[in-house]
């Protein structure tokens, strides 16, 4: 289930982001993690099951919504949970277009994820 994101999971998703290639670097990922806490454009979802073990950022741009961020704790991938997190994001901004980043964009390939319209 995807949940927004509260302070009181900080750790947890700061964890999770540092999976991401681009937020290895501790100051980075305190930007990344404030930038998501104060701007209203960014909006940070937790995948909770039990536990709280995946997330996924996003970037609101009008009528698109620009995947930043996608992490799964690596003892939970290849369960689908990655994709069930881009199916939760499409419910929650059904009258928007999902995009990916540099960043998000082969996740987005493998997964087979592109929009109609949104395909080369």
């Amino acid at each position: 289930m995807l949940i927004r994101y509260k302070k009181a999971f900080e750790k947890i998703a700061m964890g999770l982001l540092s999976f991401m290639p681009n937020e290895k670097d501790l100051k980075k990922l305190q930007q990344t993690m404030k930038q998501y806490e104060t701007d209203d454009e960014w909006q940070l979802f937790l995948w909770k099951e039990d536990d709280v073990i995946g997330l996924v950022g996003v970037v609101l741009k009008g009528d698109k919504v620009e995947i930043q961020h996608i992490s799964v704790n690596p003892s939970h991938r290849h369960e689908g949970i990655g994709k069930n997190m881009l199916k939760a994001l499409k419910h929650i901004y059904e009258d928007k277009n999902l995009l990916p980043n540099e960043q998000t964009e082969s996740f987005f390939d493998k997964c087979d994820f592109h929009e109609k319209g949104t395909d080369e």
